[in-house]
């Protein structure tokens, strides 16, 4: 390291500055964004973006937002950090808008989705170990599923690419195959604490649960005295035009979890719970030093005020049909997604199977057409832009995806 850091400091910073100083555990794209405002977003030669990625569902109110803004500047001039051996107000605030506006009694906050699962996974073990004694820790997911990137919830979600070089992983999980109930059934026993589920399987490729499925792992879940866990973590906070996915099935989960759009940009999460699990959580069992923090508390605080105030929740599905709807007729012309799934603002468009294996490329010129995409998984495409993208913002990035599938088409 170099003893002149202020040479340093003023350096211009480049794509090739990433492959300088950091890990290379991320492959960043050739942009790099310095602005932002609503959906649309500058990077460092000035050039705009339409923004269809959200941060990967997690700028729930696009970028700037004065509200968000607001409260994060005057919460900083008053108090930043007391630690949990305090609570603080805007904690205390944002915990009682969670539990107003769900079926929870009590809330956890951490600073991630991976901290909020590991939280969840946690709590289930432990609340099978009070009532039912310690056989009772074993946990089922499923294939596809994404449930973080530490080590316990690498080894719940049910990808092998992301275990691979990491174990031993924690011991105690089995695998189902989503959507089938059967599978699940084979699977289940008396050793069970837990069924873990995603709504809607995000990184698993927008692959939405069927609604009767759902109540099925209730009632299964509640015949086998084990929890069921709802991973809200990409369809939380409005992202389906319910708050949370779960209140569109009529299935009320034990525990869930919810972060990325928690704070439109902020680190935060959070694990809520009815108060019969929550207890579990005994002074000493599980903490967090940043978790439930002043700034982030008060920036989500403003976020879920915003989106439970006004007429933006309602909104969501209407946008997520005008994208959908152009998104179609682009497919009309150029046949190259074989199926456009999700709900509200989370879509995933699958390639057909003359690109399978080649999301990533309509990502890549999306990104040299000045569109912002995300893939989930090689063959989909996918959305989840902000939850008040204006139309002419929506059709602006359609206009570019069409330009975009044309360079592809070009390309091959």
């Amino acid at each position: 390291m170099s003893n002149q850091s202020s040479a340093h400091t003023s350096a211009a910073v480049t794509r090739e500055t990433f492959d300088e100083v950091m890990m290379p555990n991320y492959a960043p794209g050739a942009m790099i964004p310095v602005r932002g405002q609503g959906s649309r977003v500058w990077d460092q030669s000035g050039r705009e973006y339409i923004d269809l990625a959200g941060g990967i569902a997690v700028s729930a109110l696009g970028h700037a937002h004065p509200r968000l803004v607001n409260a994060l500047t005057e919460q900083a001039q008053k108090l930043w950090h007391v630690s949990n051996v305090l609570t603080n107000e805007p904690a205390l605030r944002l915990g009682r808008l969670l539990v107003e506006n769900t079926f929870a009694d009590k809330v956890f906050f951490s600073n991630s989705g991976g901290e909020a699962n590991e939280a969840a996974f946690k709590l289930a073990r432990r609340y099978a170990w009070d009532h039912y004694g310690p056989e009772k820790n074993e946990i089922i997911s499923f294939y596809n599923s994404f449930h973080g990137r530490t080590l316990f919830t690498v080894a719940v979600g049910g990808q092998a690419k992301y275990t691979e070089g990491f174990e031993p992983v924690p011991q105690g999980i089995h695998h189902a195959d989503f959507n089938d109930i059967e599978s699940v059934k084979a699977l289940i026993s008396e050793r069970t604490c837990a069924v873990v589920v995603e709504p809607i399987q995000g990184e698993g490729g927008i692959q939405p649960a069927d609604h009767e499925f759902l109540r099925e792992l209730r009632a299964l879940c509640d015949a086998h005295n084990a929890l069921l866990v709802f991973d809200e973590i990409q369809t939380g906070v409005g992202r389906t035009g319910a708050l949370y996915a779960y209140m569109n099935s009529g299935v009320v989960p034990d525990i869930l979890t919810t972060a990325k759009a928690l704070g439109g940009g902020f680190p935060i999460g959070a694990t809520l719970a009815t108060d019969r699990v929550a207890s579990s959580l005994k002074v000493g069992t599980h903490g967090s030093t940043y978790g439930g923090n002043p700034l982030g508390c008060a920036v989500a605080e403003a976020l879920l005020d915003e989106l439970l105030s006004g007429d933006l929740l309602g909104g969501v599905k209407a946008r997520g049909d005008h994208l959908r709807a152009g998104i179609a007729e682009l497919n009309a012309k150029y046949q190259v997604f074989k199926e456009v799934r999700g709900e509200g603002l989370l879509i995933g468009c699958e390639v057909s199977e003359s690109w399978a294996g080649q999301a990533k490329a309509f990502m890549t010129a999306a990104s040299e057409e000045g569109l912002m995409l995300l893939i989930a998984g090689p063959n989909v495409v996918r959305m989840a832009p902000a939850l008040n993208i204006t139309e002419d913002e929506l059709d602006a990035g359609l206009a570019r995806l069409d330009k975009a599938i044309q360079r592809v088409l070009n390309a091959s």
